[in-house]
């Protein structure tokens, strides 16, 4: 797909599934960063999680890139680690949604 032209209403449903998509996963850190928080002992403990909170932003920010250029890209990583699911992404067009697929498919056999 060369050339991708995003509808109006694709714009929306986009961005609707790409904020759902950052809430989730931040939530799940956030989770993770309770549990970590809550058995920490040691300073070095601290400094572990500092690390981990580095790495998960880092990793976040490389992923979750909202240029429509990119959008089926990252929509097909969400869904391959489930950060997204197709009916978060339906109503975007079938072209939209095979490639969509076929990106997270390749991922999994990674």
């Amino acid at each position: 797909m060369n050339t991708i032209n995003w509808s109006c209403s694709e714009k929306k449903i986009a961005k609707q599934a790409f904020d759902t998509a950052l809430k989730r996963e931040y939530a799940a850190l956030l989770d993770q960063l309770k549990r970590s928080a809550a058995k920490a002992e040691s300073r070095d403990d601290i400094w572990d999680i500092h690390d981990y909170l580095t790495e998960q932003r880092k990793l976040i920010n490389q992923k979750y890139d909202y240029r429509y250029s990119q959008l089926m890209f990252v929509f097909g990583i969400l869904l391959r680690q489930k950060w997204l699911e197709e009916k978060d992404i339906a109503g975007l067009a079938e072209e939209k949604l095979v490639e969509v697929r076929r990106i997270a498919y390749l991922l999994s056999r990674e």
